[in-house]
């Protein structure tokens, strides 16, 4: 049935708060052959949410699985509509962004030019035992030959008794699910236009620019839209690259509009609503966990829509992350009891899991389940291999998948595919090797031409994690630098996340003599982030967690006077709002209040004591 159902946003949000590549690396000339691009500025602030302990979350989800358990067709209640936001909120005002790479250029022929002067080797075949070899293995006994270390689920679970239904006709719902709220001539005029914008075939399609479209209609909006147009307009909204406050507050408040006036999410909106709660942050904390159980139980037991596969991922993703163990590990054992199939998703998430507990051999078992279960295996999954050793502290067993990678993209064809950029791109491709997967089960004879067929190449992520380790843990610059020479054999742009562990790196392991780590160098990297800012390279940005790091790696470095200079000028680039610029000020404060590197250094040459 359709019904008005209350929101649980109100207990979820209560407020919106405003929350030349290096000198030594690459030549000087190098940003000059690019084409400048937009820059955009990052502005994230906390939801503020009253949070709950690991014991309550856990209760709370052992609530919900047993309500459903008594109710399996999870009927709606009759419940006055609420909002997800008070109707004091004020409108937040949402930027426009673009996501914009830089490309490196790549030679005709990288058998010509390989990085680490690597030898020609033949193509491997990629059978499923030298898909194991990719990651190395032990001899003797070992977890890996224990499996599984968490039970697969049953796909055949027995009948959970008789459902009674009243009627499941859509001639009996009410309101109809097509049915849609008359329109005067001024409204008809502004649906016309958000119809013709979301029927633009590309998805890449400003948002806000659709959500603004969307806001000029007369209150509540939604029931004034057409079923199919009301579907793909919010498809538009969740299909976005990043996941943010705003892209979240613009989503979840069109979701706030369908349930005010009783009109039902399908269960791909549900999951989104809940994807955008648990990941609209970089790190998930219990706020994030409880915000996604909130959702997930209105989704089950108010709004009566019964939860996929899907959905249990994200919530197994984000209690993983938000590091609540024995929740993720109810998530898994609840989406086993309801015979959930696993694909590739669920896989990786799995290796993700082990690497978080610091499992190595719990990763590689969870990775052979992946390869056994005719999954295709791809950089993404190898990403995954490399994160999860790499927590694991087996960096050596990381680093070794990196260069198999290299050499089997070497291996093959000088114009063999490399990871796209575009996300979307990346999405169809996901679809595609799941849909690969579930044929090969049905033909084994194709799995191996599936396989050669995947793009096994490092990208973006794959450097992430391997500077952000060797920069900020281990303080091994020489390595830094090498990896980010060879990022240009396989295409990949430069980002802001590697300038961010670069200046993290200078804080946590310079100011000390005989290291590599010392101002001139610092200076450098400086010098080649103001020069891509002032030329829109790349996905560069300015935020107030990169400014706080580049103040206090000049702190460290170089002294006061040099760090004021530099806030001095970030101050010209940058406008934040009130709360970024209170977050900085108390990360500067007690840089310029406490003692000087520079005069340490001087007293220290002249033989005094500090």
């Amino acid at each position: 049935m359709c019904l008005s159902t209350p929101s649980t946003a109100s207990n979820i949000v209560s407020k919106v708060a405003s929350r030349q590549v290096f000198s030594f690396l690459y030549p000087a000339d190098f940003f000059t052959a690019l084409h400048p691009h937009s820059r955009r500025n990052r502005h994230r602030a906390p939801l503020q949410m009253v949070s709950a302990t690991a014991p309550q979350l856990e209760a709370w989800f052992i609530e919900s699985l047993a309500s459903a358990g008594q109710c399996q067709k999870h009927n709606p209640k009759i419940l006055q509509p609420t909002t997800f936001f008070p109707s004091q909120r004020p409108d937040v005002a949402i930027k426009r962004r673009q996501v914009h790479n830089v490309i490196f250029s790549r030679p005709k022929s990288t058998r010509d030019a390989k990085p680490g002067g690597e030898d020609s080797v033949q193509e491997p075949n990629l059978t499923k035992e030298e898909l194991m070899d990719l990651v190395d293995q032990y001899d003797g006994e070992s977890l890996t030959d224990q499996l599984p270390l968490l039970e697969m689920p049953n796909l055949y679970q027995p009948n959970d008794g008789p459902h009674v239904t009243v009627s499941d006709r859509p001639e009996d719902e009410w309101p109809p699910p097509n049915y849609t709220w008359p329109a005067d001539a001024e409204t008809k005029i502004k649906l016309a236009e958000l119809e013709a914008a979301v029927k633009q075939k590309d998805l890449c399609l400003d948002a806000e620019d659709l959500y603004q479209l969307y806001r000029t209609l007369p209150r509540p909006r939604a029931p004034y839209l057409p079923a199919k147009l009301r579907h793909t307009f919010l498809r538009h909204l969740y299909t976005v690259e990043r996941k943010d406050e705003t892209s979240m507050l613009r989503y979840l408040s069109v979701v706030d509009d369908m349930k005010t006036g009783g009109i039902p999410l399908t269960t791909m909106e549900w999951n989104s609503a809940i994807s955008f709660a648990a990941r609209y942050v970089n790190r998930s904390t219990d706020v994030e966990v409880e915000a996604a159980l909130h959702m997930f139980r209105e989704m089950e037991h108010v709004a009566g829509v019964k939860a996929s596969g899907v959905t249990f991922n994200i919530l197994f993703d984000v209690a993983c992350k938000a590091g609540k163990f024995t929740l993720a590990g109810m998530i898994y054992k609840e989406m086993a009891a309801r015979g959930f199939e696993f694909d590739r998703f669920h896989h990786v998430s799995l290796i993700q899991y082990h690497g978080l507990m610091g499992n190595g051999d719990g990763a590689r078992a969870a990775y052979k389940i992946l390869v056994e279960s005719d999954e295709i295996v791809d950089t993404v999954v190898l990403n995954a291999m490399i994160s999860a050793l790499v927590g694991a502290g087996e960096a050596t067993a990381a680093e070794n998948i990196y260069e198999r990678m290299k050499r089997i993209h070497m291996s093959r064809d000088s114009d063999a595919p490399l990871q796209p950029r575009n996300f979307l791109a990346k999405r169809r491709i996901a679809r595609v090797l799941i849909n690969m997967a579930k044929i090969s089960r049905l033909d084994p004879t194709k799995r191996d031409q599936f396989q050669n067929k995947s793009i096994i190449a490092p990208d973006i992520q794959t450097y992430r994690i391997l500077i952000n380790y060797f920069t900020i843990q281990v303080g091994d610059l020489n390595k830094t630098v090498k990896l980010m020479d060879e990022m240009k054999w396989f295409n990949v742009p430069i980002h802001g996340a590697l300038f961010l562990s670069l200046f993290k790196g200078f804080y946590l392991h310079g100011g000390i003599r005989y290291t590599h780590w010392v101002e001139t160098r610092l200076e450098s990297v400086w010098q080649a982030y103001i020069f891509a800012i002032d030329n829109d390279i790349g996905d560069l940005y300015i935020s107030q967690w990169m400014v706080a790091w580049i103040l206090k790696a000049f702190a460290k470095c170089s002294g006061k006077a040099r760090t004021a200079a530099v806030w001095a000028e970030i101050k010209t680039k940058w406008q934040p709002n009130e709360m970024e610029l209170e977050f900085v000020m108390d990360c500067l404060r007690p840089l310029m209040e406490g003692p000087d590197a520079a005069e340490k250094k001087h007293n220290w040459l002249l033989g005094s004591r500090v």
